[in-house]
């Protein structure tokens, strides 16, 4: 790809002031793409964090950037797409102009990609390469909320485009504190081979404890004695007489890269 010599991209992300794991895949794939030279300019933000969504109005110099794509690393619309990261921004649409001339660009969640749906295909092949598909049954996990439903559709939409390729014998999309929930996932599996992708932007407290809390999972021991990736050097699980492979978050794929300068080019 040319360079966009007087564009910028901001990639507009949660954060975490608890969890450094929240920030590392944004920034990691911030850094990937500075490394293309795609953009002029290639910053972050955070809701929970530093540098802060208010600060990134000051973080691009309009004589050299004249556009500024932002690009918010979420998996789905909703509170933060929708209303906090406007807000936050001053942005009053898809396209913002300040009064230095400045034009700012709201795309797409990085969620609502197509690639989406191969890099979860990716990810299931990456964690359980032996096994054979048809024999086998993805779930894909989201959290899953009254507070905000579009969560739980996108879940719901990445199962039902895998499930319409007919590659696995089932694709689930479960949730963590609404039905079909995760817990429940021996009674909603009928495969003894069964691949969990957490559909989550970062690794944190959800798919380092809750989810593997939630359908059974022991960790092994870090190599350090801490208590965090080791959940993931585990695979495969045997529970009941199934082989269960767990994987880290979808965010954290490198993949995620190509998907922000899609809809940043895109806009």
């Amino acid at each position: 790809m040319s360079s966009q010599a007087q564009t910028a991209l901001l990639i507009a992300a949660h954060g975490s002031t608890v969890n450094p794991d929240s920030s590392a895949p944004t920034l990691a794939h911030a850094a990937e793409i500075r490394r293309r030279k795609v953009f002029a300019q290639v910053e972050c933000a955070f809701w929970k964090e530093e540098p802060s969504l208010r600060d990134a109005l000051f973080l691009f110099d309009p004589e050299p950037i004249r556009q500024v794509c932002v690009v918010p690393n979420f998996i789905s619309e909703g509170y933060f797409t929708q209303t906090v990261i406007p807000r936050e921004l001053e942005l009053n649409g898809r396209i913002t102009q300040r009064t230095s001339g400045q034009l700012w660009k709201y795309c797409q969640p990085v969620g609502n990609h197509p690639m989406m749906t191969e890099l979860l295909l990716k990810r299931a092949r990456q964690i359980a390469p032996d096994v054979d598909p048809a024999k086998t049954t993805l779930l894909i996990v989201a959290h899953g909320t009254d507070l905000n439903e579009n969560s739980a559709l996108a879940a719901k939409r990445e199962a039902e485009k895998i499930r319409a390729r007919e590659k696995f014998a089932q694709v689930l999309n479960v949730y963590m504190e609404e039905p079909p929930r995760v817990s429940d996932w021996r009674k909603l599996t009928g495969t003894r081979n069964v691949v969990v992708v957490p559909f989550f932007i970062s690794d944190g407290l959800h798919s380092y404890e809750d989810i593997p809390r939630l359908i059974g999972l022991k960790e092994k021991p870090s190599p350090d004695g801490s208590s965090s990736r080791g959940i993931f050097r585990g695979n495969p699980y045997r529970i009941d007489g199934r082989a269960l492979f767990y994987a880290s978050s979808i965010g954290t794929d490198p993949g995620v890269a190509d998907i922000i300068i899609e809809q940043a080019l895109n806009a």
